[in-house]
């Protein structure tokens, strides 16, 4: 089986940063790709980034130029830097990642627990 774990959210002003990690645990014998993803109260779950093992990275045009996605494979962590950010950047942050564990041939897609970000005055 396989864990992934959020941490880094809190309570920050307008213009602030804060860091989100992803530390994945487990039977791991690969990670792909590992992303980020939110959900604010009453909308629906939607992209933020995501970073190919390869370190290609793909960002939702409302966060490009803010939020940058990083990983370390050697610790199986994939991080969030989020600066000047939003009153609309508020909601729970979740990670992803698609991993092949060393009992099954084929890679499984797993979730976080989430953690949540909010930015206000």
């Amino acid at each position: 089986q396989v864990q992934l774990v959020e941490s880094g959210g809190g309570l920050v002003q307008p213009g602030e940063s804060l860091r989100l990690s992803c530390a994945a645990s487990g039977s791991i014998s690969s990670i792909y790709i590992m992303g980020w993803y939110r959900q604010a109260p009453g909308n629906q779950r939607e992209f933020v980034a995501t970073i190919t093992s390869g370190d290609i990275t793909n960002y939702a045009d409302y966060v490009k130029g803010r939020f940058t996605i990083a990983r370390d494979n050697a610790k199986n962590t994939a991080y969030l830097q989020m600066n000047s950010l939003k009153p609309e950047d508020t909601a729970v942050y979740y990670c992803n990642a698609d991993v092949k564990t060393t009992f099954s041939p084929f890679p499984r897609n797993y979730w976080g627990q989430g953690t949540q970000v909010t930015v206000s005055s």
